[in-house]
């Protein structure tokens, strides 16, 4: 089985400000009710993707979908994963993206520090790549990740300075940009500057970027486009969008409907290449192109991105809703606490 001991250490308690956002039960809206039925009837209804034909496959399943072997005891293996689609990690560097203000929250700080259960949204990608994957990694026989990089704000670094001692030589802070980009740019450079050899040897090959708000990534995930990455040289989790999309360029009239077929849903992480990356930012600088996601700079470039399926629970927080339905699926899954520190 794949467990995660957690290890005895002294117990340093960060504090967090206490939230004052509306999420509470009694507040759900019917939106989050009608999302916390369609996650149940998933979840009970769902046959072997073998028996569900082309669009009406779903990836997405909560724990008690039927297992096989190691992964029925792991709350993050949502779906079925055979040992040999674990790859080695050792040169494999992971960014977190926790320097986001999260204003369509409507709460009193970041939605990365709201507090999910029992912990902040954060803590759950650090457990994942800190603790739960490496364990995994050391089960299958692989090496763990090489480095994991908290791309954050400076004013909230001094309370998650304890987890960066704890972990030292896993784990380190970089300073956000004035955008997105500027934020995968600063934690690839404290990246490459953590793993390198001073000279320009060495290091990670592959940088894989997640946003701290989607705490419900699962292990299978990660492996399987760690490895489209480097069968393809670029990979994204996605999954095939089930909502019609009309294009308006008024915002009032339809111009047209886009056939769903060839539409996806990207979510994180998205792994790449370190070379094609850095290739990919100064294309992006010297042309003053506009980038909206990590593999769109690969995409600039002309280089091949491979789309790995992921699951639809890899959800993004943004709204109060959101949280109601992670909560729902973390408790589905029976996670546990989580104590980093």
């Amino acid at each position: 089985a794949n467990r995660c001991k957690k290890s005895k250490t002294t117990k340093t308690k960060i504090k967090h400000p206490k939230s004052h956002s509306t999420m509470t039960p009694s507040r759900l809206s019917t939106a989050a009710i009608i999302c916390l039925q369609l996650l149940t009837s998933l979840t009970s209804a769902f046959v072997p993707s073998s028996q569900i034909s082309g669009a009406q496959q779903l990836t997405t399943t909560i724990s008690k979908t039927h297992f096989t072997h190691s992964t029925s005891k792991n709350p993050l293996f949502s779906s079925a994963s055979s040992d040999n689609d674990t790859p080695d990690f050792s040169n494999v560097g992971f960014l977190i993206l926790a320097g986001g203000t999260g204003s369509r929250m409507k709460a009193n700080m970041p939605k990365q520090f709201l507090t999910l259960r029992s912990s902040p949204v954060l803590h759950y990608s650090l457990d994942l790549f800190l603790e739960k994957l490496p364990a995994h990694c050391a089960e299958m026989g692989v090496s763990p990740p090489a480095m994991v990089v908290l791309v954050m704000d400076p004013k909230y670094q001094p309370e998650y300075q304890p987890i960066v001692d704890k972990y030292e030589g896993k784990l380190a802070f970089a300073n956000p940009g004035q955008e997105r980009q500027g934020s995968v740019e600063n934690g690839l450079k404290k990246l490459v500057e953590t793993t390198g050899n001073g000279d320009g040897s060495g290091g990670c090959d592959f940088v894989a970027v997640h946003d701290s708000a989607r705490p419900l990534v699962t292990i299978p995930e990660i492996c399987h486009v760690v490895s489209d990455a480097k069968e393809y040289g670029a990979a994204v989790l996605g999954v095939p969008c089930k909502a019609t999309i009309k294009e308006s360029e008024d915002g009032t009239l339809v111009a047209r409907t886009i056939p769903r077929s060839r539409l996806w849903e990207v979510h994180t992480p998205q792994v790449v290449k370190v070379e094609a990356l850095l290739r990919g930012f100064e294309k992006v600088e010297r042309e003053s192109l506009e980038v909206t996601d990590d593999v769109s700079i690969i995409e600039a470039l002309g280089e091949p991105v491979k789309l790995t399926r992921g699951e639809y629970t890899n959800l993004k927080i943004t709204t109060p809703e959101d949280m109601d339905v992670a909560d729902a699926i973390l408790a589905e899954r029976g996670v546990d606490e989580i104590q980093l520190v």
